[in-house]
């Protein structure tokens, strides 16, 4: 099993990548998958064509919020995070038949993410194993990286947008996973489809990791996260399509690994 976590500033396409990266795998048979959204705007259940509402599947958040708030549970007995980690997977797993997907989802009370987070870290510590690849998509603060979600990881991926903030952000994720004692193989960062070209001799310069290269701006790609639609529907000949398949090429995936 390899863990693949994919993180970056807000507006670089990171969640489009990660999309990219499920198209990618399934094309290739590197199955059985799952993906984990750990980003509050939930992005990447639509990205991969699955409605969580219409299928039944409850999002971490909402879990916690059902069984501590609504239904009053008590912080006593069974700890919190165990408890919800039952109900993630009876009711938070999303099983498809080319995938699998659970969603951290919108907090919408007070305080952090702790508990969440605890809940899908118990649940993965049996889950995981049964994949061939899971996928994560990462937000731009790191908050779950912070809590260790994952504590080991295969490879990491900064998708870099248009900014100096891109770099620096690659420089405290690296930070924050080896001071959390957050175990990983390679860091690679890649520019996103708004990141110059001329700029990837720089992005390896100033954040010290390789730089894989850009994904390739692409209308088709743009049209589909406008409209809701499925990024695993693309044409294999999609220009972003390939682009990202030459990265994952590069990376030591697939035909080339």
């Amino acid at each position: 099993m390899k863990t693949l976590v994919t993180m970056g500033r807000g507006g670089t396409g990171k969640t489009s990548f990660v999309a990219l990266q499920t198209k990618y795998f399934l094309d290739q048979n590197e199955t059985p998958l799952l993906l984990i959204d750990l980003d509050p705007d939930q992005n990447l259940a639509e990205m991969v064509g699955v409605d969580l509402e219409r299928e039944g599947v409850k999002t971490i958040a909402e879990l916690v919020t059902e069984t501590f708030i609504k239904k009053g549970g008590t912080m006593t007995g069974i700890a919190p995070a165990e408890r919800i980690e039952s109900r993630v997977l009876v009711d938070g797993l999303y099983e498809g038949e080319r995938f699998d997907l659970i969603a951290v989802g919108t907090k919408w009370i007070e305080g952090c993410y702790c508990m969440p987070d605890a809940a899908l870290k118990g649940a993965l510590s049996s889950l995981a194993k049964t994949y061939r690849y899971v996928l994560v998509d990462s937000p731009a603060g790191l908050e779950h990286l912070n809590r260790k979600v994952t504590a080991s990881v295969s490879d990491l991926f900064d998708v870099l947008g248009p900014s100096h903030k891109s770099f620096l952000h690659v420089k405290r994720a690296d930070r924050i996973a080896r001071e959390v004692g957050i175990a990983f193989d390679r860091f690679f960062v890649v520019g996103g489809c708004l990141f110059p070209q001329e700029l990837g001799a720089r992005a390896e310069e100033e954040t010290g990791r390789e730089y894989l290269g850009k994904i390739t701006f692409d209308p088709l790609v743009q049209e589909s996260v406008i409209a809701g639609r499925s990024l695993l529907d693309l044409p294999v000949d999609s220009p972003g399509y390939l682009s990202v398949c030459a990265l994952m090429e590069k990376a030591g995936y697939g035909k080339s690994g």
